[in-house]
C-alpha cells in the first residue's frame, strides 16, 4: 500500500476511531475527552482531505480495490476508494461543515447529557458518509448510503424519550426506506446486466446498456436503472413526494440540523446522480424526470418556507427548494453546476442552521419568530453572519451563492430537454419566493420591534407551541423564551468561531471556484455529457469572468425578482405588518393549504400508513388466524384426529376382525391388478 492509500484510508477512518472512543468509553474519557478525540479526528480527515486535494490537482487520481471479501457468480464484492477531483471536493465540504459542526456541539449540547453520545453519533455520520463519496462501486455506495440513513435516525431521535422525536425519526426512516427500494432495484439490475458492481466497468458498458431492454417489459433498460437509482435519490435529497422527512428532522438538535441539511445525506443523492452522469446521459427520458421532479421541489417547498413561524423550519424549507435547484441543474445535463451549488449551498445553509442555533440559544431556546425581534443589537455577530448566509442564499451578486443559483436558472434556460419550460418557469418564480421568506426570517429575527420578554399576544397560540416542541435541550420541564426585562446575549465563542469560518466561504468560495469547476478542467474525464445536452457548453460562451458575470447578474431578472421579494418582505413585515395578516385572512384555504404542507403527511398517514395497517390486519386476520392457524396448522390437526378415530375402530383386538380386512384388502388389489390388465 502507498502512502497516498494510506492517506486515503486515514480520512474515513479517523472519524470512526473518534465514534468508537466517544461511544464506547464515553464514561472513561469523559465529556472533555469525547469531543477532543472526535474533533481531533474529523480534523485529521479534514487536513488528509486537503493533502489528497493537492495530489488530485497535481494530475493524480486513484481508482482501486482495497479489500475483496467475496466473490460469486462473477461479481466480484469489494472495498475500494474513486479518488477524483468530485470526491475530493466532496470530501472537503463534509469534512469542514463537519469539523465546523463538531466545534459548534461543544457550546451548543454542553448541559446535555447524552453530550459524549452525540458526538459519538455525528463523528459516525461523517464516516458514513465519507464512505459513500470516496467508494468506486456500488455495494460500497449502498453501505454508505445506509449507515447515513441508519445514523440519521439515530439523531433525530435524539431525544428518544420525546413523542415528536420518535415520530420523525421512524418517518425518516421509513421514508428513506422507500427511496432504498428503488435505489437497490436500479443497482440490481446493473449487476444483472452489466455483471459487475464496480463504476468504471459499468461505465465502460453503458452503450452497450442503452441498446437493451427490460425483459417482459421491452422497457429501455438504462431508462429503468436510471429512473430506479433516482428514486433513492428523492429519498435521500428529499424531493418531492419523498421529503416528507426533513422538515421533521428539525426534532433533532441544531447541530445536526445543520449536518443532516448542509454536508451530509440530502447531498448524497445530487452526488450520486453526477457520479452516475455517464448512464443519465444516454436516457433523456430519466433526465426529464428527473428536471420535472427537481422544479417541483424547488417552487413548491419554497412557497411553504412562507408560513412557516419556527425560525429553524424556514431553514429547513429553504433546502428542500435549494436541494430543488441540484436536481434541476442534474436534468438538464448541468451536472458540474448541480455539484457546484451543492457545495457553495453547504457553507451558506450550515452557516444559517448555525446560525438560527445561536438565536435560539440567545432566546433561551424559543424558536418562535413573532416572539423575537431587534436582536441585531445584542448579537451582533449572530447577525452579521445571518445576514451574508441570508444574501447567499438569494443569490446576492458577487456572494456564493449567485454563482452557482444563477448558473442553474441559465442552463435551465437554455436547455430544450422535455419540461424544461416549466422548470424554468418554477425556478425563476422560486428566486422571489426564496428571497420573501429568507428575509421575512431576517427582519422579523434581528430587527423591528423587540417582541421578547412578553406573554404571547399572537392568536395562533397552538403554532406557538409547536414551535416551542422542539426542546433543543431535552428537558420537558426546561423554560422556554426570556423573562419578562431579561435580554438575549451573543453566543460563546465556540459558536460564533464557526459562524464566521462558515461565512468566509459562503461570501468568496463561488467567485473564486466558478471558472475551474464549471468552465475549467476541473471535473474533466469525471463528469460526462453527450454532444445531445451541449448546455454547459453554451452557458461556456456567455461566460466572461465571475466579476462580468457577477456585474451584469445586477440587470437581470433573477436579480430583480430576489430584490422585489427582499423589498416585499420589508415592507410586510417592517412597516405595515398589517398587510400579510389581511392576505392571510383573505386567502384563508390557501394558507390552511400551506400551512398543512399539500396535506402530503395526512395522504401518507390515511393511504400508506393506513393501507399497510389495514393489510397487516388483513394479513393477520385472514392469512394468519384463518388460513394458517384455522385451516393449516388446526386444520391438520383436526383431520389427523378424525382419521385416527376411524383408524381406531379397526384396531379391536379381535383376530376374525383382522382376518376379514386381509380379506377385503387382497380382494380390492386383485380387483385393481386385474382391471389394469
Amino acid at each position: 500500500m502507498t502512502e497516498m492509500q494510506k492517506l486515503y484510508l486515514l480520512v474515513p477512518l479517523a472519524p470512526l476511531f473518534g465514534a468508537i472512543v466517544a461511544g464506547l468509553f464515553g464514561k472513561i474519557v469523559g465529556r472533555r475527552g469525547a469531543h477532543i478525540v472526535t474533533i481531533l479526528g474529523v480534523a485529521t480527515a479534514f487536513v488528509g482531505s486537503v493533502f489528497v486535494f493537492q495530489d488530485v490537482q497535481a494530475g493524480n487520481t486513484f481508482n482501486g480495490t482495497l479489500y475483496t471479501w467475496a466473490t460469486s457468480g462473477g461479481i466480484t464484492f469489494e472495498v475500494g476508494f474513486l479518488i477524483d477531483s468530485l470526491t475530493v471536493m466532496m470530501m472537503l465540504v463534509v469534512t469542514f461543515v463537519s469539523l465546523m459542526v463538531h466545534l459548534y456541539t461543544i457550546g451548543y449540547m454542553s448541559e446535555d447529557p447524552g453530550y459524549q453520545r452525540f458526538f459519538s453519533y455525528i463523528s459516525l455520520f461523517t464516516f458514513s458518509m465519507l464512505m459513500l463519496v470516496m467508494s468506486n462501486n456500488f455495494l460500497q455506495l449502498f453501505f454508505g448510503w445506509e449507515a447515513v440513513g441508519l445514523v440519521s435516525y439515530l439523531l433525530i431521535g435524539f431525544w428518544y424519550t420525546r413523542p415528536t422525536a420518535i415520530f420523525a425519526n421512524m418517518k425518516a426512516f421509513l421514508v428513506n426506506r422507500v427511496g432504498d427500494f428503488g435505489f437497490l432495484l436500479g443497482i440490481g439490475l446493473i449487476a444483472a446486466f452489466a455483471n459487475t458492481l464496480n463504476y468504471a466497468e459499468v461505465f465502460a458498458k453503458a452503450p452497450a446498456l442503452a441498446a437493451m431492454t427490460v425483459p417482459e417489459t421491452g422497457w429501455p433498460l438504462i431508462t429503468a436503472i436510471c429512473i430506479g437509482l433516482f428514486i433513492g435519490a428523492m429519498g435521500k435529497s428529499a424531493q418531492v413526494p419523498l421529503h416528507v422527512w426533513l422538515p421533521d428532522s428539525m426534532e433533532g438538535p441544531t447541530p445536526i440540523s445543520a449536518l443532516i441539511h448542509a454536508a451530509t445525506m440530502v447531498t448524497a443523492g445530487i452526488f450520486m446522480v453526477a457520479r452516475m452522469s455517464p448512464l443519465f446521459e444516454l436516457s433523456e427520458a430519466a433526465l426529464s424526470f428527473v428536471l420535472v421532479i427537481g422544479a417541483t421541489t424547488a417552487l413548491f417547498m419554497g412557497f411553504l418556507g412562507i408560513v412557516q413561524n419556527d425560525i429553524k423550519r424556514v431553514v429547513a424549507y429553504s433546502t428542500l427548494s435549494q436541494l430543488g435547484y441540484m436536481t434541476v441543474a442534474l436534468g438538464v445535463s448541468a451536472y458540474s453546476a448541480a455539484v457546484f451549488h451543492l457545495m457553495t449551498h453547504a457553507f451558506f445553509k450550515a452557516l444559517l442552521f448555525l446560525g438560527a442555533g445561536s438565536v435560539i440559544i440567545g432566546m433561551h431556546h424559543d424558536q418562535d419568530m413573532r416572539n423575537m425581534g431587534g436582536l441585531w443589537k445584542y448579537m451582533p455577530i449572530t447577525w452579521i453572519t445571518s445576514l451574508l448566509g441570508s444574501l447567499a442564499l438569494i443569490g446576492f451578486p458577487f456572494l456564493s451563492g449567485f454563482y452557482s443559483k444563477d448558473s442553474i436558472i441559465e442552463a435551465v434556460q437554455l436547455s430544450h430537454i422535455p419540461g424544461a419550460g416549466y422548470a424554468y418557469f418554477c425556478v425563476i418564480a422560486g428566486v422571489f419566493v426564496t428571497a420573501f421568506y429568507s428575509f421575512r426570517m431576517y427582519f422579523l429575527v434581528f430587527h423591528g420591534e423587540e417582541r421578547f420578554g412578553k406573554a404571547v399576544e399572537h392568536a395562533a397560540h397552538g403554532d406557538h407551541s409547536a414551535a416551542h416542541g422542539d426542546d433543543e435541550h431535552g428537558h420537558d420541564e426546561h423554560h422556554h423564551g426570556l423573562a419578562p426585562g431579561q435580554k438575549p446575549h451573543e453566543s460563546p465563542w465556540v459558536v460564533t468561531v464557526p459562524l464566521v469560518l462558515l461565512a468566509i466561504p459562503s461570501v468568496l468560495i463561488g467567485f473564486f471556484t466558478i471558472e475551474p469547476m464549471l468552465f475549467g478542467d476541473f471535473f474533466k474525464g469525471v463528469i460526462h455529457f453527450s454532444d445531445s445536452h451541449p448546455v454547459m457548453a453554451e452557458l461556456g460562451h456567455e461566460f466572461h469572468g465571475a466579476v462580468g458575470m457577477a456585474i451584469h447578474g445586477m440587470t437581470t431578472l433573477p436579480f430583480i425578482l430576489a430584490m422585489s421579494g427582499v423589498a416585499v418582505a420589508w415592507l410586510f413585515y417592517m412597516k405595515m405588518p398589517a398587510i400579510p395578516a389581511a392576505i392571510m385572512k383573505t386567502f384563508k384555504p390557501i394558507h390552511t393549504l400551506l400551512e398543512n404542507k399539500y396535506y402530503f403527511d395526512k395522504f401518507n398517514e390515511i393511504f400508506f400508513a393506513g393501507g399497510a395497517r389495514l393489510l397487516g390486519r388483513g394479513l393477520w386476520k385472514v392469512g394468519d388466524q384463518t388460513l394458517i392457524d384455522g385451516m393449516a396448522v388446526n386444520g391438520s390437526a383436526k383431520l389427523v384426529g378424525v382419521i385416527a378415530q376411524l383408524t381406531r375402530l379397526f384396531q379391536s383386538g379381535h383376530i376374525y376382525q383382522y382376518a376379514f380386512s386381509m380379506i377385503v384388502g387382497v380382494f380390492v388389489l386383485l380387483t385393481f391388478w386385474f382391471n389394469r390388465a
